[in-house]
Order: C-alpha cells, then sequence, then structure tokens
C-alpha cells in the first residue's frame, strides 16, 4: 500500500509540474505581442532622438550636408521643412554675431507623445526641449545656458539609409527673426562686449518670488514636469498663453492682487488673458510704467535696466502680439526672459523677435 501511494504521488507531482509549465508558456504567448510593442517603441524613440541630435549638431555646425540628409527632399513639405531649418540655422549664426556670442552646444531632449504607423509612414506627436550653451567672445571661460520648448507633429519615412523627415510642424520661436541681417551690428556687440555681470541677489521678496514661479512653470522649456499650472487654462490653442502665464507669475508669485478689470475666475478678463491687454493694463493702472519703446536699436541699452519680475511686450503692426518675463541675466548682465508660446526658460530677451517691424515695449513692474 505505500509504495502504491508513493507512485500516485511522484505521478501526480510530475503532472502537477507539466500543468504549471503549460500555463507560464501560455502566459508568455499571451503577452509577447506587448514586449514587442514596447521594443518597437523604444527603437522608435532612439531613432527620432538621433535625428534630432544630428539636426541641431549640423545646425551648431553649420553642416548644411548633413541637415539635408534628414530630409525627403524629393516631397513638397519635405523641402519645406529642410529649408525652413536652413533659415533658422541663418538667423541663429546672424544672432549670435550681433550678440557677440559663440554657441558651444545645442541638446534637444525629445518627449514622444504619441506614435501612428501610417503604413508607408509613421506620424508621431513629441515635445522638444532644447538646451543651448554660449560664450561671449572676449569671456569664454563663463558658459551661459537657456532652454527653449517646442510642440512638433511630423511624419517619417524609412529608407535604406535610415528614418527621414517628409513633413514636419511645429511653433517655431525665431519665425519672427529672418530679417537679423539688415540690422546694422557692429556697434550693437561692442556695447555687449563691454557690459559686466549683473547681480539681483538683493531683490525684494516678492520679486524673487514671481521668479521662482516663473521658472518652475516654464513649461517645455524645463519647468516641473515638463508642463503648466493645471490650476489655470492652457490658452495657447485659442491664440497664446503668454499673457496668462505673465498674469501668473505676478499674482501667484509676485502676490498682486486680482481686481475687476485684471481678474481669473470661472474665465479670465482681456486684461489677464490679452497681450496687448495685459501691457496696457499693468501701464495704465499704475502698476507698472514704460522705460522704453521702439526698435531694437532705440531700446537694447535701456534693457539694461530690466529687472527680474518686469517685462517685455513684443509688437508687431501696432499691436503686443507677445509677452516675456524677465528672469535674469547672463555673465555679461544681458537680461533673459521666460514665456509660454513657445516655451522659454531664461532665453536673451530679443532672441527670435528681429523682424524689422517689431518693437518692443520695456515695461518695468512696481511691486
Amino acid at each position: 500500500m505505500f509504495v502504491f501511494v508513493t507512485i500516485k504521488k511522484k505521478k501526480l507531482l510530475i503532472f502537477l509540474g507539466i500543468l504549471i509549465v503549460s500555463i507560464l508558456c501560455m502566459f508568455s504567448f499571451c503577452y509577447s505581442p506587448k514586449v514587442a510593442t514596447v521594443f518597437v517603441e523604444d527603437e522608435m524613440s532612439q531613432a527620432i532622438q538621433q535625428i534630432f541630435d544630428k539636426r541641431t549638431k549640423a545646425i551648431l555646425n553649420k553642416d548644411t550636408e548633413t541637415l539635408k540628409k534628414l530630409y525627403d527632399c524629393s516631397r513638397k513639405y519635405g523641402i519645406w521643412a529642410y529649408e525652413h531649418e536652413l533659415k533658422k540655422m541663418k538667423y541663429l549664426h546672424g544672432w549670435s554675431e550681433k550678440q557677440g556670442i559663440k554657441f558651444t552646444d545645442i541638446h534637444p531632449i525629445v518627449m514622444i507623445k504619441w506614435v501612428k504607423d501610417k503604413g508607408d509612414q509613421t506620424a508621431i506627436n513629441l515635445t522638444v526641449c532644447s538646451e543651448y550653451k554660449y560664450v561671449y567672445e572676449n569671456d569664454p571661460e563663463k558658459s551661459n545656458l537657456f532652454r527653449i520648448g517646442t510642440y512638433h507633429s511630423l511624419d517619417l519615412k524609412s529608407t535604406d539609409e535610415g528614418w527621414v523627415i517628409i513633413r514636419e510642424w511645429y511653433t517655431d520661436p525665431f519665425a519672427d527673426s529672418m530679417h537679423i541681417d539688415e540690422m546694422k551690428t557692429e556697434k550693437i556687440r561692442d556695447y555687449i562686449l563691454s557690459q559686466d555681470f549683473r547681480d539681483f541677489s538683493n531683490m525684494i521678496e516678492r520679486r524673487k518670488n514671481a521668479l521662482s514661479y516663473a521658472d518652475q512653470y516654464c513649461g517645455a522649456a524645463g519647468g516641473k514636469d515638463y508642463s503648466y499650472n493645471k490650476k489655470y487654462r492652457n490658452y495657447n490653442p485659442l491664440g497664446g498663453d503668454c499673457a496668462n502665464f505673465a498674469s501668473q507669475i505676478l499674482h501667484e508669485g509676485g502676490k498682486f492682487r486680482k481686481n475687476h478689470s485684471w481678474n481669473y475666475g470661472k474665465g479670465a478678463t482681456k486684461a489677464w488673458v490679452n497681450a496687448h491687454g495685459f501691457k496696457d493694463y499693468m501701464i495704465y493702472s499704475g502698476r507698472a510704467s514704460k522705460v522704453a519703446y521702439g526698435s531694437y536699436e532705440k531700446v537694447y541699452k535701456a534693457a539694461y535696466k530690466l529687472q527680474p519680475g518686469d517685462f517685455v511686450a513684443y509688437e508687431k503692426k501696432g499691436k503686443v502680439t507677445h509677452i516675456s518675463v524677465i528672469t535674469g541675466a547672463d555673465s555679461k548682465g544681458y537680461p533673459l526672459v521666460n514665456s509660454h508660446n513657445t516655451d522659454r526658460y531664461r532665453v536673451p530677451w530679443d532672441l527670435g523677435w528681429n523682424d524689422k517691424g517689431i518693437k518692443f515695449w520695456l515695461v518695468h513692474v512696481h511691486f
């Protein structure tokens, strides 16, 4: 009887072992597609990161040959995308000459939102945080950096030589800056290079808090979680979020009180959310005052009077279309700004706004 029971137990254990292995195999088979999907997404993510790495390096080095290889220039939208990047390359290097600086590095961080297979091409929606580093010609030991966040929609095609861009759309931070070659830059460069570092460590607490808020919620430019303050509506789909962000900085950080004219609740007043309305309200209410107004050549010296918490309003054809808030200064005291659409973190205040038709309002805020 004992031997019989032992044999039955052995058979039972063998049966259970086979059953467990079978279940594990079935489980592994059922979940293998998910593993493959993750692999494909990782592979795509790496490929897109490589494209942006190559593109920024080509722009940095003025390497038009490498840049062109990233696009399918046999297609209309591919050639348009390539030609736009060429214009951006020209502008960046033209601006750097005006500024008396040299870009030493451009590093993009790509964050993919979704990927869709469309047969012979792949559609991608992504966000890019690009960090730019630069030094001044007469002070190469001091490195400066700023970050710009952009939101992209692009289509890629796989070729024997790798992925190429066949279409790309994004709000280019330099779109209003393609005429810097018409500006006489020698005097400007000499003046900028003659300036010194400015120390803001003794500014009042309200300005410090405004600065902290501006850095925390600068979105895709490297703010907290690369996102905006979810307490407030994002007005970018409705025309722009720059004035909304500036109002938040002054209210949440600088402790400016809301009132009937300048308010955010179930909705937002024009003075809160509209760039032109914000500029007019701040000046005419007495909460701020004009430092200077005019073309870049007329106001760039006055910009050195601005402090963190002050702001710049950018006017096109008689209407203010953008607001940036001063958040510091670089190693030569040149004012830096944060803003939404496109998102900016500590960016030189005129970068992206050098079109000859643009005028600047430099505004001092009375904290």
